[in-house]
């Protein structure tokens, strides 16, 4: 799987913000992306050393229009942290 593929945005929240002050990033990565692949990939395109990857699956949501339900699309997430000797990822 080719880099640009499995990381595919940043997730911009009030507490990824605060997380960034430790060195630590929110990405939402492929379904099918292990921390191996998320490290190797963040490593290649944003040229830092990462020391951690947690990885976190959100179940699709209920969603209802009428009398038709359907589920919303599942994700992964994953919070990265960087290396202490490391350059910050400029995301803004």
């Amino acid at each position: 799987m080719e880099a640009r593929n499995v990381i595919k945005r940043p997730v911009i929240t009030e507490r990824s913000a605060e997380l960034m002050e430790d060195k630590k990033y929110t990405f939402e990565v492929d379904v099918n992306a292990n921390k191996t692949l998320v490290k190797q990939a963040i490593e290649e395109i944003f040229d830092v050393k990462v020391a951690k990857v947690n990885i976190m699956n959100y179940k699709g949501k209920l969603k209802r229009m009428g009398r038709y339900a359907g589920y919303t699309n599942k994700r992964r997430k994953a919070i990265v942290t960087l290396t202490e000797d490391s350059n910050d990822i400029e995301i803004f």
